[in-house]
């Protein structure tokens, strides 16, 4: 039994979604065609039931006037499932038709002196098992009383099979009229989400520059095409700049890489007249930038992806004190700090992030360093001065791009990665914050924005 309704949960979870709609629409639409056909039914059948109980009554008066104008009682009918008695004033019982000629009275309203009355005869000795619609009906004769019952078929609860017929053909061309209505409106309805379909799976990490065509109508379908596009959009962003980021990759790599491999060469071609300390010193030197930039691409490669970051309360000034004092200076630095300026982040990121700064503007940096650490209308705001040359406002973004440099920045390190202020810039956007370059009289200033902590 569990595995035949997995089945059945299986083959309707298998079933298109215009499918499910259609099928759906359709049971609704015949539970209520269901619903009103048994009360129309029902009102039918009332209907016709007021009907053939007035025409017993007209019967009756009729008779009970050929009596009085004849003085005597004139044929009964023989009509199929008719009964008729006629009943003297002692009760006795004068006329009947052949099925309850022998028959008790079949209403048992002898004792109700004057005016007729319909009621329900069923279970009849000449009718086992069936309803009567019967009447009784008292008429003064000059010798006293009489009553006449007369009862004839009830009306069944499907009226006749003719009008069965008409309310089955009905809700069938209803159900099915509404089952394909709604299997047209519903197609033509996921007609776009079916195109989109198809123009996505034709869309491939080679070619990202297609795009999902968005529907005319405000609607859902039109903020999901927008949304896939979007998606793309990201995608196609993501895509170019990983490429980008590879081929960078690879280039910052092997220059150190041929650096090594060519002090290493001319070392061994003439080993007799090599000085393997300055050559050690040299091979040191790659070594350091090529572990600087794996430990840049690694940090990269973990903002990237969304890794986790702790949660720490961390006091700015406290953490920038503490960083100053681990770091050797090659130039002044002053600082303007703010006490329990708090925020929330990683303390290993923030504290990167601190260290790219400060390298960037000791690079650039001609005697002096400033750091400032304030509040700003619920806002942390750290800044790193320097006054060196500055960089020039059409510059300001570039320098955010991974592994470019500036010329300035070239001559002053040749060994740089081009990778400490993308870095710097992710760690704050990660922090939910923005580093920008903010303008000065002199030199570059750097100015970092996080959320205060609450």
């Amino acid at each position: 039994m569990l595995d035949d309704d997995r089945a059945e949960g299986s083959i309707w979870q298998r079933c298109s979604i215009r499918t499910r709609l259609t099928a759906i629409t359709a049971a609704v639409m015949a539970l209520i065609c269901t619903v009103v056909a048994a009360l129309a039914l029902m009102a039918v059948r009332e209907d016709v039931r007021d009907h053939r109980t007035k025409n017993l009554v007209a019967q009756a008066v009729e008779i009970t006037q050929q009596v009085h104008e004849k003085g005597t009682i004139p044929p009964l009918a023989k009509t199929p499932g008719t009964a008729i008695q006629v009943f003297d004033p002692s009760g006795t019982l004068v006329a009947a038709t052949s099925n309850v000629a022998n028959a008790p009275p079949m209403n048992k309203l002898m004792l109700r002196p004057t005016g007729y009355a319909t009621t329900n005869i069923c279970d009849l000795r000449a009718f086992p098992g069936e309803c009567k619609i019967g009447v009784y009906f008292p008429f003064y004769m000059p010798d006293g009383m009489w009553r006449l019952h007369m009862a004839v078929p009830d009306v069944p609860w499907y009226v006749s099979f003719t009008v069965l017929g008409l309310f089955i053909v009905g809700w069938i061309l209803l159900v099915g009229a509404t089952a394909l209505a709604a299997n047209r409106i519903v197609g033509r309805t996921l007609a776009p989400v079916d195109i989109m379909t198809s123009k996505l799976a034709e869309i491939t990490v080679g070619d990202l520059s297609q795009r999902v065509p968005v529907p005319w109508f405000h609607d859902e379908l039109r903020r999901l095409a927008e949304r896939a596009n979007q998606t793309l959009d990201r995608a196609e962003t993501a895509v170019e700049r990983q490429r980008r980021f590879a081929s960078d990759t690879s280039h910052d790599l092997r220059s150190p890489l041929t650096a090594m491999r060519t002090e290493i060469e001319e070392a061994l071609l003439h080993p007799e007249d090599t000085d393997w300390d300055t050559t050690a010193r040299t091979l040191l030197d790659s070594v350091e930038r090529l572990q600087a930039l794996v430990s840049s691409l690694l940090q990269i490669a973990r903002l990237d992806a969304g890794a986790p970051r702790r949660h720490d309360t961390i006091d700015l000034a406290e953490l920038v004190t503490s960083e100053l004092a681990l770091r050797p200076r090659r130039v002044t630095v002053t600082d303007q700090l703010t006490p329990d300026v708090m925020v929330t982040g990683d303390r290993l990121h923030l504290a990167r992030l601190l260290g790219n700064l400060l390298d960037n503007a000791e690079r650039h940096a001609v005697s002096n360093v400033t750091i400032r650490v304030t509040r700003d209308d619920g806002t942390a705001v750290l800044e790193v001065q320097d006054d060196g040359n500055g960089i020039p406002p059409d510059k300001r973004d570039i320098i955010f791009q991974r592994f470019v440099r500036l010329e300035a920045s070239r001559k002053k390190d040749a060994g740089g990665t081009g990778l400490g202020l993308p870095i710097a810039r992710q760690i704050a956007e990660s922090h939910g914050g923005t580093l920008t370059i903010g303008d000065s009289p002199r030199g570059a200033r750097f100015v970092l924005r996080i959320p205060l902590c609450h």
